[in-house]
């Protein structure tokens, strides 16, 4: 307007809708604008990309412990811009409470000293002493830094899911905590232990899938506190399960296959229970495996086009070696 750039400050730039975020750029492609966007989600998630593509990402770290600590310590004798006028008396311990228990987050630290401060009587030294026991009262639980929508709610959803697979049921069951109690749906835990069960566990325990799938019943039914304990049930005995995505990865290796090559079924395993079936060669030749000792009989089951092809590899993990030694049994025709 002044032949001056403008610098624009959007804070929470993610509760912008695409529309209002798309006729900011010309703006800013132009030079008319400095757009300087703060969120607190994850940027490459909620901001458009053409947006992205011409900015500056600044990740902020949550502020250590000992940062925290001196804030407080600002705060609690600065005369002008903190507490000091109250003549307040911080004790280390009570300090050193607010700083862990904030989590990163210096407004809660901040915030948890005024409310201590303005609630407490002068002692007879006529000091303010905020000791442990006050500061205790006046932040009820640890801050924690999850917002299902954001960024961190994918963080700790993805350790969870890792530390199943991973076998470490201490993990597990510590990110199961940390998301129960910050209010996460527990269906939506549910369904991650059922997933969790088949593509990482699979057939080295079949029964993962039959605990997973009995918990996410049992917790529409119980509803919280209780469900508490049957997920914790369910996510320790998927942890502990032994591993296998030999059936995760004959899917997928599958799909692949029907992607890119083309097939035909073939005819002896093509539907043959309508009249004139026969004529066109549809089913002839099946042999019905009931028929066959062990129940088994050789005969070709893939398509032509991709005859030898193998997808599901079962490994030598818990009950999945019962079924690599059955297949290799029978396709050894013993």
């Amino acid at each position: 307007m002044y032949g001056k750039k403008t610098i624009l400050f959007i804070d929470e730039i993610h509760r912008f809708n695409k529309g209002q975020q798309d006729y900011l750029l010309p703006f800013v492609e132009d030079g008319t604008l400095i757009l300087i966007g703060a969120t607190t989600e994850n940027p490459y998630f909620e901001v458009n990309s053409a947006l992205i593509s011409r900015s500056i990402v600044f990740e902020l770290k949550p502020l250590e412990r000992r940062d925290i600590s001196r804030l407080l310590i600002r705060a609690a004798t600065d005369v002008e811009k903190g507490m000091g006028s109250y003549d307040v008396e911080l004790e280390e311990d009570a300090r050193e409470f607010l700083a862990d228990i904030a989590g990163g987050d210096a407004r809660a630290a901040l915030n948890a000293l005024e409310l201590a401060v303005l609630t407490t009587e002068k002692g007879a030294d006529g000091k303010i002493h905020v000791t442990l026991d006050v500061a205790s009262e006046c932040i009820q639980k640890r801050v924690v830094r999850y917002d299902k929508t954001g960024d961190n709610h994918y963080d700790t959803v993805s350790a969870f899911i890792k530390s199943m697979r991973g076998s470490d049921p201490d993990a597990a069951v510590y990110y199961l905590a940390k998301m129960l109690y910050a209010g996460e749906d527990i269906k939506f835990i549910a369904r991650r232990i059922m997933i969790c069960a088949s593509e990482d566990v699979g057939n080295a325990d079949p029964q993962a899938l039959v605990v997973a799938v009995a918990a996410a019943q049992a917790v529409e039914r119980l509803g919280m506190p209780e469900a508490q304990i049957t997920l914790s049930q369910a996510v320790t005995y998927v942890a502990s399960a032994p591993k296998s995505n030999a059936a995760c990865m004959a899917v997928f290796q599958a799909a692949d296959s029907v992607k890119n090559v083309r097939t035909t079924v073939p005819p002896h395993l093509q539907d043959s229970h309508y009249k004139g079936a026969a004529k066109l060669g549809h089913g002839v030749g099946y042999k019905y495996a009931h028929d066959y000792p062990n129940h088994y009989v050789e005969q070709q089951y893939l398509p032509t086009e991709i005859l030898g092809s193998r997808f599901y590899e079962p490994t030598e993990n818990g009950y999945e070696k019962n079924i690599k030694d059955h297949l290799d049994r029978i396709r050894k025709g013993k």
